[in-house]
C-alpha cells in the first residue's frame, strides 16, 4: 500500500496537478494517453510487489498432550510456537533428553547426552531433507541450519562429517527437471537462503556437504567391495514380492573423500570394509498433501532415496509402489533413520493441492515434531495437523489425508502396509494412538 501511494503521488497526482494548471501544448488526448500508459505501468509494479497475492494463512492448532501405560509405546516429540531460526531444536533436543531419548551420543551422562545417545562427535550423518520443490515445497532452511548448528555443537567435539542430500529424480518439481539444494525462492525466514547457502555457512569449520542424488540417479554402479569405486545407485534387480519395489539406493564419495554406502556404511578402501554403525541417516521432511498419495511426510521422503528413473526402465519404477508399501520396505532394507524431524512450520493443507506448496497455498503452524517412529509420527502428525487445518478451513476431499481412512489406496492404506513392511524387520511401528506417547512444549518467545 505504502509503494501504491508513493507510486500515485509521484507520477498520477502529479499530471492531474498539471492538467489543472494548463497543460500548455500538451493536448488533452495526449494526456490522458500518457496518464493510461502511467497506470498500466503502475498495476504491474503493484502486481510485482505482490499485492495481487492471497497471503500465507497462519492456523492455530490444539495439541494435547497424551501419555499412555504401555511400555512399548511410540514417543513423539512436539514443540509449538517456533518459526525455524530461533531455539525451536534446542527446545526439542532438550524435550526428548527430558523423556529418555538423548541426541548426543557420549561415555559421559550428562544433560542430553549418554552411551545410549544418537549422534556421536565423529558419526557420518545424512541429514535427508525434501528438495525438490520450491517455495514451502521443501525443508524449511531455517530448521535445518539450527539442525547442523545442534549436531556440530556436540557436547563432546564434533569432529565427524555431516552430507545434506535428496533425490529430486532429476524430474519433476518446480523446475520440471527435479530437484536443486540451491533454488532462488526457499521456505525460510529469509527467502533466498537456500540448502546450499545454509551448508554453506559452516563451510571452513567442519566437513558439511551437499550431495544432490539427481545427478547419479540414472547411473547404475555396484557396490565398493564389487570393485566398483564409482557415485551411482546400487539396484536390487529381485522384486518385492509383497510391495513390488525393487530396492535402490546411492552410493558416493563427498566433498571430503569419504566413502558412502547409504545401506552399508562408511566404506574403508585400505582395509575394503564398512563401518556401517558410524553413518546415521536423520530424515527432515516437510508436511505436506499430495495429490496421488494424500500426504507426503517421513514415509513417503524415502522418495528421495531411491531412483525411480532407474527402477522405472527396469520394468519396475518405484514410485508406483508407494500404495502398496513400498517406502517401508525402501526404509527397512537400506537405511533406517536414526531420527524423524517432520517440519510442521509451513504445510500445505489442501487435499490434493501438493506436493508443490506455493507461498500463497502454505498455512504457517509453527511446529516441529520428532520421533524415532516415522509411521507414528505420520499419523498423528496428519490427524492432528494436516486434517485439522483442512477441516477448519471447509476444505473438501479431507478423507484422501485422513490415517483413519483404509480404503484402498488411501494414505491410511498405504502407511499402514508400510508399517508392516517395519514392523516385519523389527522396528517400532504404530498406528494405534493408544500406543503413542505425545510429549508437548510450547517456545517461550522472547
Amino acid at each position: 500500500m505504502a509503494n501504491g501511494h508513493l507510486w500515485l503521488a509521484t507520477y498520477v497526482f502529479s499530471f492531474i496537478s498539471i492538467q489543472r494548471e494548463g497543460i500548455g501544448s500538451i493536448k488533452r488526448k495526449k494526456f490522458v494517453a500518457m496518464a493510461l500508459v502511467l497506470m498500466i505501468i503502475g498495476v504491474g509494479i503493484l502486481w510485482e510487489l505482490g499485492l495481487n497475492k492471497a497471503p500465507e494463512e497462519n492456523a492455530d492448532v490444539i495439541l494435547t498432550e497424551r501419555l499412555t501405560a504401555s511400555r512399548s509405546a511410540s514417543d513423539i516429540f512436539v514443540v509449538r510456537n517456533t518459526s525455524g531460526n530461533d531455539g525451536g531444536v534446542g527446545e526439542l533436543i532438550n524435550l526428548m533428553g527430558n523423556k529418555g531419548l538423548l541426541f548426543y551420543k557420549s561415555p559421559k551422562l550428562s544433560k542430553n547426552k549418554g552411551p545410549t545417545g544418537l549422534i556421536a562427535g565423529d558419526d557420518v550423518i545424512i541429514v535427508k531433507v525434501n528438495s525438490q520443490w520450491d517455495e514451502r515445497g521443501g525443508t524449511n532452511t531455517d530448521l535445518l541450519k539450527a539442525l547442523l548448528e545442534s549436531i556440530v555443537n556436540h557436547p563432546d567435539g564434533f569432529t565427524g562429517e555431516i552430507i545434506v542430500a535428496d533425490n529430486g529424480q532429476a524430474q519433476y518439481g518446480s523446475s520440471g527437471t527435479g530437484g536443486s539444494l540451491d533454488w532462488s525462492r526457499n521456505n525460510a525466514e529469509d527467502q533466498s537462503q537456500s540448502v546450499l547457502k545454509v551448508v554453506g555457512m559452516f563451510s571452513g569449520s567442519y566437513k558439511l556437504s551437499t550431495y544432490l542424488w539427481d545427478t547419479i540417479t540414472r547411473k547404475q554402479v555396484y557396490e565398493y567391495d564389487k570393485n566398483d569405486m564409482e557415485d551411482g545407485y546400487v539396484v536390487n534387480s529381485t522384486v518385492n514380492p509383497r510391495t513390488g519395489i525393487m530396492v535402490s539406493y546411492p552410493k558416493f564419495r563427498t566433498k571430503f573423500g569419504t566413502y558412502v554406502s547409504f545401506k552399508l556404511g562408511v566404506y574403508d578402501p585400505q582395509m575394503h570394509i564398512y563401518n556401517s554403525g558410524r553413518l546415521k541417516v536423520i530424515n527432515i521432511p516437510v508436511l505436506k498433501s499430495h495429490s496421488t498419495y494424500g500426504v507426503t511426510a517421513c514415509v513417503k521422503n524415502y522418495m528421495g532415496v531411491l531412483s525411480d528413473r532407474l527402477t522405472r526402465e527396469l520394468g519396475a519404477r518405484s514410485h508406483n509402489t508407494v500404495g502398496k508399501g513400498g517406502m517401508g520396505t525402501e526404509m527397512v532394507e537400506t537405511r533406517f533413520p536414526i531420527l524423524n524431524i517432520l517440519d510442521a512450520i509451513w504445510v500445505n493443507a489442501v487435499p490434493g493441492a501438493g506436493p508443490r506448496a506455493s507461498y500463497n497455498s502454505a498455512t504457517r503452524v509453527n511446529v516441529i515434531a520428532a520421533s524415532i517412529d516415522p509411521i507414528a509420527l505420520d499419523y498423528w502428525a496428519t490427524k492432528y495437523i494436516l486434517v485439522q487445518i483442512a477441516r477448519s478451513k471447509g476444505y473438501s476431499g479431507t478423507s484422501s489425508m485422513d490415517p483413519d481412512n483404509t480404503d484402498p489406496a488411501s494414505f491410511g492404506n498405504w502407511l499402514r502396509l508400510s508399517m508392516q513392511e517395519i514392523r516385519r524387520s523389527g522396528y517400532q511401528a504404530t498406528t494405534d494412538e493408544a500406543q503413542m506417547n505425545i510429549h508437548v512444549t510450547a517456545l517461550t518467545q522472547r
